[in-house]
């Protein structure tokens, strides 16, 4: 998959968070290579994620117990669909085997097309309440 230079920036940057965790511990430190890794190296634990990934909702002002790390690839399909992505290249990008579970479970519409049927509908309705 081709890293656009945004990526490619926040990739260092995460490299140069790791290093420093690194120095920090030590011989505690294991280095497995983890883009990302908890603070002594290892594999990030899926209890630790969602309480980190809680920490960064409330800071964005959202509720954090409506919010989980899952959501996000919901939106990343949703977005890139309302964007015109073909939705072969995404389900390639989620790394599904074919287009079914990335339409059925991942896509959702969002808010301007729910506005678009909003208005048809009110034109539908009010067309035939003066139609009466």
């Amino acid at each position: 998959m081709a890293l656009r230079l945004h990526r490619i920036h926040q990739d260092r940057a995460r490299e140069r968070a790791n290093e420093r965790h690194r120095r920090g511990k030590g011989k505690k430190w294991a280095d497995l290579g983890l883009v990302f890794a908890s603070e002594v190296g290892t594999e990030l634990d899926p209890h630790n994620v969602r309480r980190m990934f809680r920490k960064v909702v409330k800071a964005a002002g959202l509720e954090p117990e409506e919010w989980t790390p899952r959501e996000m690839r919901h939106s990343f399909v949703s977005l890139l669909s309302d964007a015109k992505v073909p939705i072969e290249d995404i389900a390639r990008l989620c790394g599904h085997s074919g287009t079914a579970v990335t339409e059925r479970v991942y896509r959702h519409q969002i808010r301007p097309v729910m506005v678009e049927a909003a208005t048809a509908m009110d034109e539908i309705v009010g067309r035939r309440t003066r139609d009466r």
